[in-house]
């Protein structure tokens, strides 16, 4: 989606529009990684008449979003386009769902939810069972070394180990 739109709105209920350096520094992100998000389809800034991006507190929250999936949860961009993609999805499917009432239309729409939401589930328990296995290795790992650490106790006989 690209708009024409001006940085110096003079609309008093308008949002007002930030540039890329604005945004990166308010989201923690460097500017090349919000263009290589736009060139991924994950955000969609408006453009001012010279062709600069813009954007509005929808695209920084979006990209708070983004950041937050990849840091903090580890999720690939793959996943978090998918996740990006449902969410759209999921508003239009309500905005369909409150202009019909034919109730054919809403038990499709409701169906189609219910399988967007279930795709969702399945990609949050595969990194759910990617970190629990991860999290095993790691305690086997300190079950291992502890055995050393007993081991080393007066009174303990020291055995030669090969490496798990």
């Amino acid at each position: 989606m690209t708009l024409t739109a001006t940085a110096d709105e003079t609309q008093p209920d308008a949002q007002p529009f930030l540039r890329i350096q604005e945004v990166a520094d308010q989201v923690g992100l460097t500017t090349r990684s919000i263009r290589y998000y736009e060139e991924m389809g994950l955000l969609s800034p408006a453009r001012s008449d010279g062709s600069y991006r813009l954007y509005d507190a929808d695209d920084v929250a979006r990209l708070q979003f983004i950041k937050g999936l990849r840091d903090d949860a580890g999720f690939s961009l793959a996943e978090i386009g998918q996740l990006l993609e449902d969410e759209n999805a999921r508003v239009q499917t309500r905005a369909k769902f409150r202009a019909t009432s034919d109730r054919t239309e809403r038990r499709a729409l409701l169906h189609e939810g219910i399988d967007r939401i279930d795709r969702q589930v399945s990609t949050l328990r595969a990194k759910i069972d990617r970190l629990q296995g991860m999290i095993d290795t790691a305690t086997a790992r300190r079950r291992h070394l502890e055995d050393h650490l007993a081991e080393l106790e007066p009174g303990s006989e020291v055995h030669a180990h090969t490496p798990p």
